[in-house]
């Protein structure tokens, strides 16, 4: 028997319509049904009326009348479950940077951003638990791999998740990375443009480099230290968000990084002490223009390596620190 459900509106869903949210995940919905539900205010948006332009914004919760055939395989998972208290405490002590609309955690490798198949632990079902008497549960408006660590943005009201969703769409935040990769690459600083494109197969989808059916994909890229030819610890900065990107973009290279035999096999894992063989891919800064945050000056938030990445550093012996910003002089135009 259908029943009232609750949804939550994903990140990579900002701005769409609602009734284009619908035929997304309800393509057997007439229109004049789902303008039916909205009438008798059947269909709500984090508990308000909605009309079929309305644009959503990432972690908004959409109330879903009971629905009959037309969408019942069709329906996207159901919202997380509410925050478990036993996890509150790595959230809130991982929380970087709190203002009236932006929070930044420094988010935990092994932990999902939203649930999914056989995924029970995610941040999203904790977001109750991280708004700090604030009126509005954060909202999601980005993402970040289970196994990639680092600064996760969230947004404290509708209004910053609205500007935060279109700052990302439109490229006007500056996000770096730092890996650790095996083996160096040819040029000590580089430009990759590799188009991508998601493949299914029997473990699961994939995403492989794909000239002409993939997207655009661009990553900058410089050798910051590396320990001869062995590994190398790399900043990179992706123009573009795809998913896997920096992880195929390295592998691309001749250099998977540390810890991905998704992408890189067994040549992606060194032994020796100190050396983690998990992921070693971290988000470590994000910089908002001035102008979204309302400030003098850009708004530099910066997240400390997670501790298997701070061990292999040491036993690489990287500084952990760049001299200076390795792209303060790369021509980002060309």
């Amino acid at each position: 028997m259908p029943e009232v459900a609750t949804y939550e509106v994903a990140p990579d869903e900002a701005d769409l319509r609602l009734d284009r949210w619908f035929k997304r995940h309800f393509p057997g919905l007439a229109h004049g049904r789902l303008e039916k539900f909205l009438r008798t205010g059947q269909v709500r948006v984090d508990g308000h009326r909605a009309k079929a332009r309305h644009r959503l914004v990432p972690g908004q919760r959409v109330r879903v009348p009971p629905l009959a055939e037309e969408g019942r395989n069709e329906r996207p998972a159901p919202a997380a479950p509410r925050a478990r208290s036993e996890d509150l405490a790595l959230v809130r002590s991982a929380v970087l940077y709190r203002d009236d609309d932006i929070l930044a955690l420094n988010k935990p490798p092994g932990l999902a951003v939203q649930g999914g198949t056989k995924v029970t632990r995610h941040l999203d079902s904790l977001l109750d638990g991280l708004r700090f008497e604030a009126a509005e549960r954060p909202r999601l408006v980005h993402r970040l791999d289970r196994d990639t660590s680092g600064v996760l943005l969230l947004a404290r009201n509708a209004a910053a998740a609205a500007r935060l969703a279109q700052a990302f769409r439109g490229k006007a935040l500056r996000k770096v990375y730092w890996a650790v990769v095996v083996g160096k690459p040819r040029m000590a600083r580089g430009k990759i443009d590799l188009p991508l494109a998601k493949v299914a197969g029997p473990g699961g989808e994939r995403v492989h480099a794909e000239a002409e059916e993939g997207r655009s994909a661009t990553t900058y890229y410089v050798v910051v230290e590396s320990a001869g030819k062995r590994a190398s610890w790399l900043a990179l900065l992706p123009l573009t968000g795809r998913t896997h990107q920096l992880r195929v973009h390295c592998a691309a290279l001749g250099t998977p990084i540390l810890g991905d035999g998704k992408y890189g096999g067994r040549a992606a894992f060194l032994e020796g002490p100190g050396l983690s063989p998990l992921l070693h891919l971290h988000a470590r800064e994000i910089v908002l223009p001035r102008e979204l945050v309302g400030r003098r000056t850009p708004l530099r938030i910066v997240a400390p390596l997670p501790a298997h990445m701070a061990a292999t550093f040491r036993a690489l012996g990287f500084a952990q620190e760049p001299v200076s910003d390795p792209f303060a002089d790369l021509e980002l135009g060309g």
